[in-house]
């Protein structure tokens, strides 16, 4: 698995943009993460559907041709340094045959920073834009606009990441070791639902895999850590981050499912890294190259997350 892109860090004055690939966003969570947003010296702008619903489907935030419009366009906006998603839900598999994807490598690198949801876009990015990007808090969240360690990890990865180069979660080893591989991954039930689909990537193989769900009982974890390895999806990975697993039953429950499955795999597993659906997320950059240390619950870049 190679390196990707890593665009450029921001700058105070910098101009970002808020976007809702999935569900609907409450008014007054946009709100309070435009103020975070703003206190940092960001310009943030929103897009025209962030506050849309779809006429007849209401678990999205608009239409399908609304919401790739708003994507398409902050990105193809030369005056726009980042595109930020405003929360995750559902969508963000419906819009990623409908993009532009010529005219967006055309617009060249920038930031683009989501979770969940919002896994399905990271794949895309990956193999259609060969770019670095970031698995962290949404702009109207309640998990980033209320977590002062969420809003704090993101804001230093944006700004100076080379002081966020070693990424020490408080993990620990569930199959301890070292290994060395490419950042990739997000939330378990979408990387299991791309699979097959035009832009999701291969497999994890030279990968070191981030994953994280929330919502889904285990039988259901189960079922799609089950598909991916019938698949060969996951061999020669190199080793698994696990991030959070809220409300998807008693952790021990999960702890031991997930043991099951990904203890065969021969590979350094690390378990309650601290990114995804939790208080306190941290920020993850996809496409870089890095050694995982499972034994100290660490995470080392070899190169900043942004140039």
């Amino acid at each position: 698995m190679r390196e990707l892109v890593r665009p450029h860090r921001l700058a105070p004055g910098a101009r970002v943009a808020v976007v809702a690939p999935s569900g609907p966003i409450p008014e007054e969570r946009l709100q309070a993460g435009l103020d975070v947003l703003r206190g940092w010296d960001l310009d943030p702008v929103v897009a025209p559907h962030v506050l849309g619903r779809h006429p007849e489907l209401g678990y999205l935030s608009g239409t399908d041709a609304d919401r790739v419009a708003d994507l398409q366009g902050a990105w193809c906006d030369p005056s726009v340094d980042a595109v930020l998603c405003a929360r995750g839900g559902f969508g963000a598999q419906r819009m990623a045959d409908l993009l532009d994807w010529e005219a967006m490598r055309a617009a060249g690198p920038k930031v683009f920073v989501g979770f969940s949801d919002i896994t399905t876009l990271h794949e895309a990015f990956a193999t259609r834009l060969g770019l670095v990007t970031l698995h962290g808090p949404m702009a109207a969240g309640a998990d980033f606009i209320k977590s002062a360690r969420a809003q704090d990890h993101l804001k230093a990865t944006l700004f100076a990441p080379e002081t966020v180069r070693t990424i020490a979660s408080g993990g620990t080893a569930l199959v301890p070791g070292r290994a060395r591989g490419v950042t990739l991954g997000g939330c378990l039930a979408l990387l299991a639902g791309e699979l097959g689909t035009p832009h999701a990537r291969p497999g994890a193989r030279g990968g070191l895999l981030c994953l994280e769900d929330v919502a889904e009982e285990p039988y259901r974890l189960d079922r799609c850590l089950t598909h991916l390895l019938r698949a060969d999806w996951l061999d020669g990975v190199r080793g698994v981050l696990l991030g959070s697993w809220e409300k998807c039953g008693p952790y021990e429950k999960v702890r031991t499912l997930l043991a099951d499955r990904l203890g065969g795999l021969g590979v350094p597993v690390v378990e309650e890294f601290g990114f995804g659906h939790c208080e306190g997320a941290l920020t993850i950059p996809f496409g870089v190259a890095a050694e995982l240390d499972a034994d100290t619950g660490t995470l080392t870049l070899d190169e900043p997350a942004l140039r």
